[in-house]
């Protein structure tokens, strides 16, 4: 008759004990619950980071007139000690150039500097960035005021009357991006049996629905923005396709802990990163950086020049999206036999024999 060792208190030993705990469902809830509190941490420190206190970096601002004389130079030095922050200027002949600038994205305001830097006629944006506009419009009187220089300021392209903070598109990007994974997550429980095409298309599916739904709600049902219909519910079908595969690709690679590379990729640096809320001039350098390059940054970018500047749409923020879409389906589909899914396999995730 075999007996099993016990310690000198007459309990089992440690390691037999560590060992019971580890197969039971106790490891896997104590494994949780020191993740969600890491995730906590992370998620409210990424967007107060990003968001409490929003600092100028480098606000790229166009200049005409006469910008090189002594007083227009010390007006802008002024301005930049006064922002604690580089103003990169971009020299341009005409007032109708600069401008153009403006709807290309590649300013955020227009100083015209008259009478050798004594008056100044600055031309802001609050649909490039109402923070940046709001930051500008405040400022350049008060210095002009400390110099003597008599700046009037208008907003040559303001934000829509619904969206007087800029912060709708911010939010109807957010909602694709969590409801696309969040779907992703479902079909996975619910369709767990899909094959990998079925789970594409599926995936296409309700992105396409979703994204009419998202637009409909914002502009028919709340009249919150006028959006350019086909073109906004295009891009935010394709976010939400890009969210759901990019978990399903997270899915495949690392089964049930999934949740954490999409959920930090996502949502702790997606989206306080994309310049939806904040605009990038103001967000911390790297984000602004890195920003640009997720699926949420790309969705946000491409939403806001469908909106305030119909026809300079430019191709990098779909590239951005294509980009995710191809590699999340082609990482899906090249090791589609790790996704727990599928309807090859046991409901433990083991392959039939």
């Amino acid at each position: 008759m075999a007996h099993t060792s016990r310690d000198a208190d007459g309990s089992p030993p440690v390691h037999g004990r560590w060992s019971a705990f580890r197969q039971s469902p106790f490891w896997p809830a104590t494994v949780l619950v020191l993740i969600l509190a890491a995730a906590a941490g992370l998620f409210a420190g990424s967007y107060t980071y990003s968001m409490a206190n929003p600092t100028p970096r480098l606000i790229p601002t166009a200049v005409v007139g006469s910008y090189e004389k002594a007083g227009a130079q010390a007006y802008l030095r002024g301005l930049e000690k006064a922002l604690d922050t580089s103003v990169k200027v971009h020299p341009y002949e005409t007032r109708a150039a600069a401008r153009e600038a403006i709807e290309q994205q590649e300013v955020f305001a227009v100083f015209e500097l008259r009478d050798d830097g004594r008056t100044a006629a600055l031309d802001v944006s609050g649909a490039s960035g109402s923070s940046v506009a709001e930051l500008l419009s405040q400022t350049a009187p008060a210095v002009g005021k400390k110099l003597g220089v008599r700046v009037t300021v208008r907003d040559v392209n303001p934000l829509q009357k619904g969206d007087p903070r800029g912060l709708a598109i911010f939010y109807i990007s957010l909602a694709a991006v969590i409801i696309g994974f969040v779907g992703a997550i479902q079909l996975s429980v619910h369709a767990r049996s899909l094959t990998p095409f079925e789970r594409i298309l599926f995936t296409a599916a309700y992105a396409l629905l979703g994204g009419f739904v998202i637009s409909a709600t914002v502009d028919w049902l709340l009249g919150a923005l006028n959006l350019p219909f086909a073109e906004s519910w295009l891009i935010l079908a394709l976010t939400m396709f890009v969210s759901g595969m990019v978990f399903t690709m997270f899915n495949t690679l690392f089964g049930r802990w999934a949740m954490l590379p999409t959920w930090g990729l996502m949502v702790i640096i997606g989206n306080p990163s994309s310049g939806g809320a904040v605009s990038w001039p103001l967000l911390p350098s790297p984000l602004g950086t890195i920003g640009r390059w997720l699926p949420p940054g790309g969705s946000v970018n491409a939403q806001h020049t469908a909106v305030y500047f119909q026809g300079h749409q430019h191709a990098f923020p779909f590239l951005v999206l294509g980009g995710w879409a191809l590699l999340s389906c082609t990482v899906f589909w090249v090791w589609r036999h790790r996704h727990p899914g599928g309807r090859d396999k046991d409901p433990t995730g083991a392959e039939e024999s």
